[in-house]
Order: C-alpha cells, then sequence, then structure tokens
C-alpha cells in the first residue's frame, strides 16, 4: 500500500468462523495489486499490542506507513488514510501464518489486494 498514513480508527465486526489464528509479531514480505492492477512490493513490520490489536508498518516503493490492526478470529484488518481518503485492508489470516487482503480507499472504484508473508 503506497503512501499510508496513521491517523484512522479501526472498527472491526467481522464474525470468525473455525479456530481462531494468530498473527506473528515481525517482518513480513509484502506483495500486492494497486487499484488499476499495477503491482507493489516491499515489506511491514507487525508489532503487538495486545492479543487482538497491533501497529502495522509498511515500507511499500520506498514510501513507509503506519496502521492500527486488530485480530478477530481469522480475520485481521488495518486502517489507514491516503491524502485526504480513509482506507480499509481486511486480510485472512492462513494456517501457514501468511495473510491473504484486500483493501481499497473511499472515493476510489474497485479495490486492490495484498499478501503478506512472514520473512525468514
Amino acid at each position: 500500500m503506497k503512501r499510508l498514513l496513521l491517523t484512522a480508527a479501526l472498527f472491526l465486526a467481522a464474525a470468525a468462523a473455525g479456530n481462531a489464528q494468530t498473527v506473528n509479531a515481525g517482518k513480513y514480505i509484502v506483495e500486492g495489486t494497486n487499484l488499476d492492477g499495477s503491482s507493489y512490493s516491499g515489506t511491514a513490520e507487525i508489532t503487538l499490542a495486545s492479543e487482538t490489536t497491533c501497529v502495522i508498518e509498511w515500507d511499500t516503493a520506498g514510501v513507509k506507513s503506519t496502521g492500527v490492526c486488530m485480530l478477530n478470529g481469522n480475520a485481521f484488518a488495518a486502517a489507514y488514510v491516503l491524502g485526504d481518503a480513509l482506507g480499509l485492508v481486511v486480510y485472512k489470516v492462513n494456517g501457514d501464518g501468511s495473510l491473504d487482503g484486500t483493501w481499497t480507499i473511499t472515493g476510489k472504484d474497485g479495490s486492490g489486494t495484498e499478501t503478506l508473508t512472514e520473512a525468514k
């Protein structure tokens, strides 16, 4: 996600099915697609604040950004601001620790995708 800034609040009210997953603190490899279908990559770092809340910092295309995040079962979400628009990314937590997400920004059509894979 490009040019993301922390100033957003997050509200996650997703009901989780099945067993609860966990998100590990640490560094992740980022691979994604923008709203126009072009690709981007970079890194992210997740710092846990509690069992369900965290801070996520992205570095994509040389742009650093921060979001507020929350885990609820196998749903993991982060809120951010991009320019004057509010953005939201919702990830599915996979059994292997990777996160598959879809993101959007207010005032824009469509959605992008993003996968976070733990850096080894």
